[in-house]
């Protein structure tokens, strides 16, 4: 069982996989610092079902903690998911890079696994310099949780953060406000409509029109 401290990982490879051997070394040195609990290793040659029940299509595929990755990981990449998979700051950083990698379907799957979770989208939707398609992402996920508890008590923090001081922020910030639909999402959104930025000034009233819709 691993510690606080320390993920359990597993990991496939296969006899004629380049990256797989660098892989298995950067993690040998991790379960030897410490950094890993548990490493263990499975040839999806010898053990097909194993591979074929967690649905593995490619190697070298990982999971760490509760982060799955495939393909060539240097070492410090390596190190880097192992202590973001003890860290709640990590979380976020975990997700921001698996939205970037277009990894949604992983985010929403620990997320539903833990609504709590949830929260730790903040800090990536605090980000202004967010790309795209992390943006895509985060909204798509928020969406998904449209109107339940564990967005619902993330008012007061999107509400935060309709007053940044970046104006992509406030704009992002409205609108998720309104999937929350919760009442107290409403005197944030009001307050918004007098944003110097016209764009989220149209943002807020466009949120504070769909609270009203499912009253």
């Amino acid at each position: 069982m691993s510690t606080s401290q320390s993920p359990d990982v597993l990991l496939f490879i296969a006899s004629q996989c380049p990256h797989c051997p660098a892989v298995l070394s950067g993690l040998a040195e991790l379960l030897k610092r410490g950094l890993i609990g548990r490493l263990e290793a499975i040839n999806i040659e010898s053990h097909p079902d194993s591979a074929q029940a967690l649905d593995v299509r490619a190697v070298p595929w990982l999971r760490i903690g509760l982060f799955q990755l495939t393909g060539a990981r240097s070492p410090a990449e390596l190190e880097i998911w192992a202590r973001r998979a003890v860290s709640a700051e990590g979380m976020s950083d975990a997700f921001h890079d698996l939205l970037k990698q277009a990894d949604l379907a992983q985010v929403l799957q620990l997320i539903q696994a833990e609504p709590a979770r949830l929260s730790a989208l903040l800090a990536i939707v605090a980000n202004p310099e967010a790309s795209l398609n992390v943006k895509l992402g985060f909204g798509v996920v928020f969406e998904e949780f449209a109107g339940q508890p564990a967005l619902r008590q993330m008012v007061a923090d999107l509400g935060g953060l309709t007053r940044h001081e970046d104006a992509r922020v406030r704009a992002d910030a409205s609108h998720l406000l309104s999937l929350t639909q919760a009442a107290e999402a409403r005197p944030w959104l009001l307050a918004v409509l007098q944003d110097e930025n016209a764009e989220v000034r149209e943002i807020a009233a466009e949120s504070l029109q769909a609270l009203e819709e499912v009253k």
